[in-house]
């Protein structure tokens, strides 16, 4: 029977090239384990609570059932979602002037603020994580940016 370490060091199954396995899984740690240090923390919100209000401002208005296939959710987790941000004042909901059984949400001044003050917060969490790096290091990140943008399907922003 393999040990724990032996088992981690399997190809993944379906791939048969162990350069892509290892690769695909010390990505997959990294991305992970990066995700978690850069998490932000403002105003207590969850990850799905603060993409999905993310999602409302940027989008906004949607509708409830736009924002759960948007987030990839369920209905009822994202009524849930909903309800906690409008508790907290960061959106609001307004009926559909077209159609009185449906409802838009859209973000909130306060949402937006949040929202923005979360970005700030990741960002610093970033240049704090690459201030670690030698800047060899720094510079692999940069030239690695745009696969990595196109993994996650993300435009870059503008050069200016």
């Amino acid at each position: 029977m393999p040990t724990a370490h032996e088992a981690d060091e399997r190809p993944t199954a379906g791939h048969g090239d162990d350069g892509v396995d290892e690769l695909s899984g010390r990505l997959a740690l990294a991305v992970g384990r990066l995700n978690r240090r850069i998490r932000s923390s403002a105003g207590g919100l969850s990850h799905g609570q603060l993409s999905a209000l993310s999602t409302i401002v940027r989008r906004g208005p949607v509708r409830p059932s736009e924002l759960a296939a948007i987030e990839v959710a369920a209905a009822p987790t994202i009524t849930r979602i909903v309800a906690e941000l409008e508790a907290r004042g960061l959106v609001e909901r307004t009926p559909d002037p077209d159609d009185r059984r449906s409802l838009f949400v859209s973000g909130t001044e306060a949402g937006t603020a949040l929202l923005l003050e979360a970005r700030s917060d990741r960002a610093r969490a970033v240049s704090d994580v690459l201030g670690e790096l030698s800047p060899e290091q720094v510079e692999a990140v940069r030239a690695a940016l745009p696969a990595l943008e196109q993994a996650a399907h993300v435009s870059p922003p503008p050069a200016t």
